[in-house]
């Protein structure tokens, strides 16, 4: 194992839940989701009361999954302009608002159109909060805890479909739909709540550049970003083809019942929940997983965990086996759901993330609504063949990704030995004590290599502070003016080691002293958002706090000393 996969294999979901923000979300997560799994149901039961007819029941599933789909992407774009803290709150609101009204058309016995157009807009809010929640995750919890956090995450979404049904099913026994869709509305006000309580706060973004960029062309920023990435592009391939198969599921799982275990309708939530215990069980071993140095294997083997079963399902006549078989499925699409959402987390710029997981929401909506779609004509060429077409079929194709994957991870391997150097650089500086080594390859990869002859102002006292600077090799002479004026005075010598440039990006003020090359000098540059970034995941270390107080009250003494209030 090389030494960056130890620190990340040591991140614990406890440590991870220390996050007061994270939980927020998780249990905002859990009211919202069984509420809106138990409004489905009730949903389904109305309409279906309504009409008696099979037809309108699946009109219901595509309006809750297409709309979800168009909209997705554009609510990555909306989680960018707005502050996402508080447009979880407007959304929740508004999410409230139309289940109450949806509650008034179901006790009046309205038009079943009009309970699909509500569901409809109840699902386009909705997955605004998909891509919201994703970027947040980042900003809530470090680095190494990624894996952690989105495992969570998953483990709460399958959590959500253990209880859902069951507790809209109990809703229908005690008041019918009405009551159903009541509770749903009373889910969104507490999540609403619990997101008023959040202490994080993001930044917007003009992602219209002035009004110079289309919507349109914002949007498609988000598959733009995926598609730059090979390694993220890659892991989101194999997220799109389990969502793909789940959607079979959703079909599948009512032949399955029917025609093989002879459990009826009832055994297609007891298939469904063997799902969802797959997922709770795959939470224990993911964050490991996440942490090994070659995902080629690990995403690999997620996938034909998920898909061979189906194959094994021809020969199983036992409800018991076949709730075992989809526990063992769970586990599987687990790990591929979060390799993939960890790894677009990890790899995009901190502006464009929601625009990411706008456009990977859409997609893999898109693919859930495509295997639902497509089942029912593959079905006619019978249900084993179907089985034996999705379990045996699709991992055979997967076969074909195993040069990408290959590269995929000798690009990991290259570009960890390629920055080695400068994280050992990084590593030895008292600057970044505080800083895990996921967070030391992230400042590496970021900054570049800067080369000055003597003689060289590197950054003049005045400037804007923008980056900060690490010596590897030369010399610079530090002078400065200081607030009281006067000649400029030597303040001292830097060598290969030291850095410098972090006093204005601290204080939020400009330059407080001239660096120059007294010989030729090799530096690496940190851009100030990085830098910052990186000082919020891992918080400050002492030597910076102490150096950056004594360095600033040699040039500008009545300023409060950065940092003042860290310990």
């Amino acid at each position: 194992m090389t030494a960056a996969a130890r620190p990340r294999r040591r991140a614990s979901y406890r440590r991870a839940l220390r996050s007061a923000d994270l939980r927020r979300l998780l249990l905002c997560n859990a009211v919202s989701g069984t509420g809106s799994w138990s409004y489905s149901v009730a949903l389904t039961v109305f309409v279906f009361e309504r009409t008696h007819s099979l037809v309108w029941v699946s009109t219901v599933a595509l309006a809750r999954f297409v709309p979800s789909m168009l909209v997705s992407a554009y609510g990555g774009l909306l989680a960018e302009r707005f502050e996402r803290a508080r447009l979880l709150v407007v959304l929740n609101a508004v999410l409230a608002l139309l289940q109450v009204a949806l509650a008034v058309l179901v006790l009046g016995q309205g038009p079943v159109v009009i309970a699909l157009g509500l569901a409809a807009l109840t699902s386009m809010v909705g997955t605004v909060s998909n891509p919201t929640v994703a970027a947040l995750i980042p900003q809530v919890v470090p680095e190494d805890d990624l894996a952690a956090a989105n495992a969570l995450n998953g483990t709460v979404d399958n959590l959500v479909v253990l209880a859902g049904p069951s507790v809209g099913a109990l809703l229908l026994l005690a008041g019918g739909p009405v009551l159903a869709v009541l509770v749903n509305a009373l889910s969104f006000v507490v999540a609403g709540i619990l997101d008023l309580r959040l202490h994080v706060r993001s930044r917007p973004t003009d992602t219209s550049a002035g009004g110079r960029v289309h919507p349109v062309a914002q949007v498609l920023a988000g598959f733009s970003a995926i598609a730059s990435s090979s390694a993220a592009a890659t892991l989101v391939a194999f997220s799109v083809a389990a969502s793909f198969v789940y959607g079979t599921d959703t079909v599948l799982f009512v032949s399955i019942s029917r025609d093989l275990l002879g459990t009826g309708t009832v055994g297609y939530g007891y298939l469904l929940a063997g799902l969802g215990l797959g997922g709770l069980v795959g939470a224990a071993v993911v964050n490991r997983l996440a942490a090994w140095p070659r995902l080629g294997p690990v995403i690999l083997g997620g996938l034909a965990l998920y898909l061979l079963p189906d194959a094994l399902m021809v020969v199983v006549h036992s409800p018991g086996i076949a709730f075992g078989l989809q526990v063992v499925r769970g586990i599987g699409t687990l790990v591929v759901d979060t390799l993939a959402i960890t790894s677009l987390q990890r790899s995009v710029s901190p502006e464009m993330v929601a625009r990411v997981f706008g456009a990977f929401f859409a997609i893999v909506l898109g693919a859930i609504t495509a295997g639902a779609l497509l089942t029912p004509l593959v079905l006619r060429a019978g249900l084993r063949e179907a089985l034996l077409l999705y379990g045996l079929g699709i991992p055979l194709l997967s076969l074909a990704t195993i040069p990408w994957l290959v590269r995929m991870d000798r690009a990991a391997a290259v570009t960890a030995a390629t920055l080695a150097p400068r994280v050992a650089l990084l590593e030895a500086l008292a600057l970044f004590t505080a800083s895990s080594r996921s967070v030391l390859e992230r400042l590496a990869a970021s900054a570049t290599e800067q080369t000055a002859n003597a003689g060289i102002a590197v950054v003049e006292e005045g400037a804007t502070a923008d980056a900060v600077y690490v010596v590897e090799t030369g010399e610079l002479e530090v002078t400065a003016v200081g607030e009281s004026g006067g000649p400029a005075r030597h303040l001292g010598t830097l060598g290969a080691g030291t850095y410098f440039g972090e006093i204005g990006l601290l204080a939020g003020i400009p330059r407080t002293a001239t660096v120059s090359t007294s010989a030729p000098s090799r530096l690496l540059r940190i851009d100030g958002p990085a830098f910052l970034a990186a000082l919020g995941d891992a918080g400050a270390s002492s030597a910076l706090v102490t150096g950056a107080a004594a360095r600033l009250s040699r040039t500008h003494p009545s300023l409060p000393a950065p940092l003042a209030e860290q310990p």
